[in-house]
């Protein structure tokens, strides 16, 4: 017998962690929300994930805010055990998080190059190891997605070499965690957004210079080479992230979705 749409998009009884309070964060918490699961916004800014959450719960959806930095270990821990004492469950993790301080290299310090890696590369892998660890525990399975970029395919402007080596870890972290958890099934896959107008992208666009690049010619540059002619917005990668914590995507594991208006194709 088949299963109807609204039953493989329900996510009633579910509980996700969503890394990251806003912009692509808050896109994919909505529609998570949307469909039923409770869902767990974390960031290193509480007044953030605070106000994102008071916009999900005032529509009657359940969410809750935990301060966490996904690069401190101890932070990512209690993360997971606050959203296990809070909503019993974890069978969603959406890996989200992330910075991309556009610097050349030739300007780029170790410093740099390190705080990058640590919460877009390091902070996947604890994120994924501690909640694996639980859905293991469980026996039920479990979802994680792990938001990549284009830039894990191809670059897409200088100044971001840090950026672009995290996030081809990320995927390459996917696809390997995809075939070692299978056989408990979870199903590890990847979005890579193109250009998202996120908070901090609009910030870019307001800012004359970064380190020397004009980041106003960057972005104006970056629209000509997408052929729908417009930037993304944070519910595109929403629908996404809710197709693949859904049963939509029963038979899928170590796969990225490109989610870029078609910008690669260029």
């Amino acid at each position: 017998m088949e299963t109807s749409i609204s039953e493989l998009l329900n996510l009633s009884g579910k509980t996700a962690i969503v890394t990251g309070a806003v912009g692509i964060g808050y896109g994919i918490a909505k529609r998570l929300c949307e469909a039923q699961a409770n869902v767990v916004l974390a960031s290193r800014d509480l007044n953030e994930v605070n106000e994102s959450v008071y916009k999900l719960t005032q529509r009657g959806w359940k969410a809750k805010s935990i301060r966490a930095d996904v690069s401190v270990e101890e932070d990512v821990k209690k993360m997971v055990e606050e959203s296990l004492n809070t909503y019993g469950s974890l069978d969603i993790l959406v890996n989200n998080a992330g910075i991309y301080p556009s610097i050349p290299i030739m300007q780029m310090t170790l410093s740099d190059f390190d705080k990058v890696l640590a919460v877009n590369l390091k902070g996947v892998f604890l994120c994924t190891k501690y909640v694996a660890e639980q859905m293991i525990k469980v026996g039920k399975g479990g979802r994680i997605i792990n938001i990549t970029s284009i830039d894990a395919l191809h670059p897409s402007s200088v100044g971001l070499a840090h950026y672009d080596a995290s996030k081809h870890g990320v995927w390459g972290f996917t696809k390997n965690v995809a075939l070692e958890l299978a056989k408990y099934r979870i199903w590890v896959n990847a979005i890579a957004p193109g250009g998202i107008l996120t908070p901090g992208v609009r910030n870019l666009q307001r800012a004359h210079s970064v380190s020397g690049v004009s980041m106003l010619n960057v972005m104006k540059e970056f629209l000509t080479k997408i052929p729908m002619q417009r930037m993304g917005e944070p519910d595109d990668i929403g629908k996404v992230a809710l197709f693949l914590a859904s049963d939509m995507s029963s038979y899928m594991t170590g796969s990225q979705i490109v989610v870029d208006g078609g910008v690669l194709l260029s």
